[in-house]
């Protein structure tokens, strides 16, 4: 048997493989950026976001930015409150980044549907909502309106109506919907486009634009900042139905100090993410009923056990509330029957 021969071995170096990582040890802690400018989100696309930053001086300016490696598992939406370090001239080709995101005051949300409780964040930091509804062509879907005011209730933002192409019909069930549940509400048509009635409204305030589509929502926002040049359709002879134009949320400056966030028609608005406790909460003048309900009571519309409904039967109810409590109840129905679509 032959023995091994170690001589071939004796100037044999093992190799050794590169730290790939570098020769700086990995810290969890990131960079202060006690320099970063502060800055409102106004459009995101692709990720890549318009941020508006304000330096305290008369003008503002508009740049590009992505988001830091810390916030890729946080979602950054329209009205978003953020700062940004980086390229923030703002000129062409250059590009910021976010590295924070600030607490955020309101959170307007919308579900898949009914059944799927994992929201989806649409806007923040808003105070009002404006449902813009046609009272013709297409036909308003009070439905549809429901679900507006229980994420709008939800997220603590104030309730809004604009009822348009009212030389096609009155708009009377809308403007009686909308006084039921003391919302404010202008009227607007072709003669009387009512720019000065809804400045007055949403001077000062973040207002989100929701409503479906062909109901004269671009047009509306046209009127109202002509140059964010939103796109117009039409409503379709045959089914009723708008087609959508605006494909994605926008934030736009008015004259008059404020912003209008645009968001997409929609024909769906999913509530799969609200609590009943949270609904009966934007009816104040109510709650007091609904806290001597029954455990788990629905507070629906033939709910014998329900105080609510107890009060409306017996007329124990003063007069003026009535026709709260009863949209209240039908808001309830919503809530609770499972539908998506309206």
């Amino acid at each position: 048997m032959n023995e091994p021969d170690d001589d071939k071995y004796e100037d044999y170096v093992p190799r050794v493989r590169p730290d790939r990582r570098g020769s700086r040890p990995r810290t969890k802690e990131r960079p202060a950026h006690d320099d970063a400018e502060p800055g409102f989100v106004i459009g995101v696309d692709r990720g890549r976001y318009r941020v508006v930053l304000d330096d305290g001086g008369p003008h503002q300016r508009a740049v590009t930015c992505t988001r830091a490696r810390e916030l890729r598992r946080q979602a950054i939406v329209i009205g978003d409150v953020v700062d940004c370090v980086g390229d923030t001239t703002g000129e062409e080709g250059s590009l910021a980044r976010i590295v924070r995101i600030h607490p955020r005051k309101t959170v307007l949300r919308r579900s898949g549907d009914d059944t799927d409780t994992m929201e989806r964040v649409i806007v923040a930091n808003a105070d009002q909502l404006l449902m813009v509804v046609a009272a013709a062509s297409p036909e308003p879907r009070l439905r549809l309106i429901d679900r507006y005011v229980v994420a709008a209730l939800d997220a603590g933002l104030t309730p809004l109506m604009c009822v348009t192409k009212t030389d096609l019909a009155s708009g009377t069930e809308l403007l009686d919907y909308a006084g039921a549940l003391e919302i404010g509400v202008v009227q607007r048509s072709p003669s009387n486009p009512a720019v000065k009635a809804l400045n007055a409204l949403l001077k000062g305030h973040t207002t989100v634009f929701v409503g479906h589509s062909g109901v004269g929502k671009s047009t509306l926002v046209n009127d109202l900042v002509p140059s964010g040049n939103r796109a117009v359709g039409h409503v379709n002879e045959v089914t009723g139905r708008g087609r959508h134009t605006s494909s994605s949320s926008v934030a736009l400056p008015l004259a008059s100090g404020g912003w209008i966030i645009d968001t997409p028609g929609v024909r769906s608005f999913g509530l799969g993410h609200v609590s009943p406790a949270s609904l009966v909460s934007g009816f104040p003048d109510l709650e007091y009923l609904t806290l001597t309900c029954p455990k788990a009571c629905s507070h629906e519309s033939g709910s014998s056990e329900c105080a609510l409904e107890q009060a409306l039967t017996g007329n124990t109810l003063e007069p003026t509330l009535h026709s709260r409590a009863h949209s209240l109840q039908r808001l309830m129905g919503t809530l609770h029957q499972g539908a998506h679509t309206d």
